[in-house]
């Protein structure tokens, strides 16, 4: 049997183990509400697996949506971007290919989940690596719903800024790096054709719209069965670890310069939340974690967390993605760090 067919057979049947997934996961949950009153030792087991499938379903209903969108978004690169208009607009150089990168961060509508089909697809047509990952990088964390939605929840202030500012210096540093750190052949193999459909060649004549629309959607339905099933994966586990992973442990290092900035660090990655609600998120820390550390989750969170991780190491090999996860890492730390020093 050839890849190509086993994954059309995969293609066939994950959706089905996933509705019977959330299936179970709102069974458990229910359950867990039913009988949560009860002081039973089943019960209390009971009512930690509904917390898990409670929490399961929030991650994935809360990305689903906009893991559509990156697909849908991946879909209209592929079939209205030739590859000579894209080498047009995008500078070729690192530095300039990075900066530029960022930018176009700012007007892509789609959170970490989605950012990851997009790219994919700029990849495929020519994009510069270090534009590809600063894009990949900022995306989620400056685009145009992230920014309201921080602007809602802190105003005009210091935290709104600073994420802005840091996110896009901290996407295009990364591109930087990466495109210098890693060498040759860093794609999984086939990564940028596996799973979508044959097409033809360039047509001798312009094509009927609706056609293009529908290999549109053809293509965004590839993607986001090809990286849907990582988020599920991602949100299963992000789920597992809020459950049976006590928080308070992380909330007592909430003094000092580098250790809140640790803490929230590792809550970005444990939470896994949406970028586009994790500002309203992040309130819920102001009166325990200093301005720094709120910076870092919020500034860190949407470029790295377990799904996009995952789905990293579906686009990436093994080096290469740790070097995407590192880098930020590291950005982000300093970055808090600083801050808190200078505002102490």
């Amino acid at each position: 049997m050839s890849a190509h067919q086993i994954l059309a057979r995969l293609r066939g049947r994950w959706p089905a183990a996933v509705i019977t997934f959330l299936l179970l996961a709102a069974l458990l949950n229910w359950a867990g509400l039913a009988l949560g009153g009860l002081a039973l030792p089943f019960v209390v087991l009971l009512d930690r697996l509904s917390s898990f499938g409670a929490v399961f379903l929030s991650i994935f209903i809360e990305a689903a949506p906009f893991l559509l969108l990156g697909s849908l978004a991946a879909g209209l690169v592929e079939e209205f971007v030739a590859r000579e208009e894209l080498a047009r607009w995008m500078p070729r150089g690192v530095v300039g290919g990075a900066l530029a990168g960022g930018l176009l961060g700012l007007f892509i509508p789609v959170c970490e989940c989605g950012a990851v089909p997009f790219t994919r697809r700029l990849l495929g047509k020519g994009l510069p690596l270090s534009s590809a990952v600063a894009v990949l990088l900022a995306a989620p964390a400056v685009n145009p719903v992230v920014i309201a939605s921080t602007l809602a929840a802190y105003g005009w202030g210091t935290v709104f800024w600073g994420r802005l500012l840091l996110s896009f210096l901290i996407a295009a540093t990364t591109g930087m790096v990466f495109s210098r750190l890693v060498g040759p052949n860093i794609l999984r193999a086939g990564v940028l054709t596996e799973g979508l459909p044959d097409k033809p060649g360039p047509p001798s004549a312009p094509q009927p719209f609706a056609d293009r629309m529908r290999r549109v959607l053809v293509t965004g339905a590839d993607e986001f069965f090809e990286m849907g099933r990582f988020l599920v994966i991602g949100a299963a586990l992000a789920a597992l670890m809020q459950t049976f992973i006590p928080q308070t442990a992380l909330l007592s290092f909430g003094q000092g310069l580098v250790l809140p900035v640790l803490a929230m660090l590792a809550l970005a990655v444990l939470l896994s939340v949406c970028s586009t609600v994790d500002a309203f998120v992040s309130l819920a820390f102001t009166n325990t974690f200093n301005q720094g550390a709120i910076l870092a989750f919020l500034v860190f969170g949407p470029m790295v967390d377990i799904k996009s991780a995952l789905m990293y190491l579906r686009l990436f090999q093994p080096r290469a993605a740790g070097v995407l996860v590192l880098v930020p890492f590291a950005l982000s730390l300093a970055a808090g760090v600083g801050l808190n020093w200078v505002l102490r």
